[in-house]
């Protein structure tokens, strides 16, 4: 069979590629560069906790090492700290920041390594063909050539030529926010602390800097962005030099601080996103399907989340044949996840930036506050990674079903396993090969060798409900999991999300939870498009409210 076709060797397309070849399918990465990114210190990305440990799953590299993991946060209003939080050294949850270039080449290097994958540098796409067997694109470059694929993927950002080509809207709103940014390095009081910095009370030389975020990186240096007033007023270097001065100043209490400027550009913020995510055997990732990032989202994150969604599918219809239920819940899944993230700045943007509740309801200062921290840290509906509760996948009227504290569609916790062959592993490590995880939650087992449980208990009947279902399966067994009682099952889909959780050995319950996450019984045939897929031209500069197209949020600016 012929392999996924990529488009775009950003952290999205490379990622999917390697997702992809670690689940035994071949790929072509197009890349329309020359297959290396030049470092840029203001060009840099912050990664929650879920997506930080799939990238360093995929590329073996810790990229703690090579970044900074927050050791806690800090905000203020004019004098007065708002929020202050400290993370405890090694904790998950602490959002990583690093350069974007460096996570680009880990993930190039472990690519480089896979004997299933196929990167094209110097290939610009020019045209896409589809038909029922397969899709073709076209590419210039030094060489003009023709690609066949089984499926084709755009991830080649927010002027994507994939979308384009397929007739695919992309409505929003443009520049909704910019920030001046600089990166460089310094002394600043509060070491490896983020801060968020609202109505500084230093006077401004300029217009005034109603905002000023601070976030560490190695060896002393700082990323600064400073939200900058509505309009298009341009940020020339001396403008930027002043922030720097004007902020180092009001926070050192130094006439002169020290400081080495190693890069500076303007990261514009725009809500977009794009109407369908799937055209027949083309499907949409990352920054050329969304664009979101006020109140410190993060695109990366959820184009990284896109990828993480999509890859076991089309592994799983690259394996065993198209299931159009299966695919189709792709958009369904991620559309209506990123669309419910941009809802909610939406309906922020007004207030915070505006601020005029302050004055009138108390504690609204900080309610305002909550919502910001909860952007950059990655939390509630401005940040966390969401869950899949409504899917089409999940399934329904389970007898057995219990609750834990994972809701149903969630990310499961990570928690210690013990895999098949003996050995103890994190659960999140199992994740990204195409397999459903089953888990038995089995108190004292950890103590114990493998050769003595592994026939004792229900473990022969759960094994043999294991080979049965409609889908290859791991199992693995825990000693606990958080709000799960001794002898439950848990079943985990391919991408960490919580199927159900089952009250004991369940075989029948578990067949029905299985067949539900891979769509239904039976393969659907496969349209020439999609169902119901709307053909519309193009109108890359319409602007309305998001709110009334269920879009908004990300920096697709020069940064990115």
């Amino acid at each position: 069979m012929d392999p996924v076709i990529i488009v775009g060797a950003g952290p999205v397309g490379l990622t999917l590629a390697l997702l992809l070849t670690r689940q035994n399918v071949p790929v072509v990465v197009l890349d329309e560069g020359p297959g290396k990114d030049e470092p840029r210190p203001a060009r840099t990305v912050v990664l929650r906790e879920d997506t930080a440990a799939l990238l360093e799953r995929l590329t073996g590299v810790a990229l703690g090492d090579h970044g900074v993991r927050w050791a806690g946060w800090r905000s203020v209003r004019r004098k007065q700290v708002m929020t202050e939080i400290a993370f405890a050294e090694g904790d998950p949850a602490a959002p990583l920041h690093i350069a974007q270039h460096i996570v680009t080449n880990a993930l190039r290097a472990a690519l480089a390594g896979e004997p299933l994958a196929e990167v094209a540098t110097d290939s610009r796409l020019a045209a896409v063909e589809q038909e029922r067997s397969g899709v073709s694109a076209h590419t210039r470059g030094p060489k003009t050539t023709w690609w066949r694929g089984s499926y084709l993927v755009g991830c080649d950002g927010p002027r994507s030529t994939v979308r384009k080509l397929q007739d695919i809207r992309f409505p929003g709103r443009t520049a909704v926010e910019r920030h001046a940014v600089a990166t460089l390095r310094t002394e600043l009081p509060w070491e490896g602390h983020a801060l968020l910095h609202r109505m500084p009370p230093w006077k401004s030389s300029g217009p005034s800097a109603g905002e000023v975020t601070a976030r560490p990186l190695p060896d002393g240096a700082w990323r600064l962005d400073w939200l900058l007033p509505p309009g298009k007023d341009l940020v020339t270097p001396e403008v930027v030099l002043t922030r720097i001065h004007e902020t180092l100043t009001g926070w050192t209490g130094s006439d002169a601080p020290a400081y080495d400027l190693l890069d500076t550009g303007v990261h514009t913020v725009h809500h977009r996103l794009a109407r369908r995510w799937r055209a027949g055997r083309v499907f949409l990732a990352g920054d050329a399907a969304h664009l979101l990032g006020a109140f410190g989202t993060q695109g990366l994150d959820e184009g990284l989340r896109d990828a993480d969604n999509l890859a076991w599918k089309l592994a799983a219809a690259w394996h065993h044949g198209p299931h159009e239920a299966l695919l189709d819940s792709y958009q369904t899944e991620r559309r209506a996840m990123v669309a419910a993230r941009l809802r909610a700045a939406d309906q922020a943007l007004p207030v915070l930036r505006g601020g005029g509740l302050r004055g009138i309801v108390p504690g609204a200062a900080r309610g305002q506050d909550a919502q910001f921290t909860d952007g950059h840290l990655g939390r509630g509906a401005l940040g966390a990674p969401g869950g899949h509760a409504g899917s089409p996948l999940m399934p329904r009227h389970l007898e057995a079903a219990i609750p834990v504290d994972t809701p149903p569609g969630a990310q499961v916790t990570d928690v210690r396993v013990t895999a098949e062959d003996g050995s103890f592993v994190r659960l999140r490590d199992r994740l990204g090969r195409g397999a459903l995880l089953v888990v038995l939650i089995a108190p004292g087992t950890g103590v114990w060798d493998r050769k003595h449980w592994v026939s004792a208990g229900v473990m022969p009947r759960l094994a043999a409900a294991v080979t049965a279902l409609p889908h290859p399966a791991e199992l693995l067994v825990a000693e606990s999991y958080p709000g799960a009682p001794a002898h439950s099952v848990l079943l985990v889909r391919p991408d960490g999300h919580l199927v159900t959780a089952l009250s004991g050995v369940r075989p029948a319950d578990l067949y029905t939870a299985a067949e539900a996450t891979l769509g239904g019984s039976a393969p659907e045939a496969e349209p020439e498009t999609e169902p119901g897929a709307e053909q519309e031209p193009e109108r890359e500069q319409e602007e309305q409210p998001v709110s009334e197209r269920a879009a908004t949020a990300e920096a697709g600016s020069g940064l990115r």
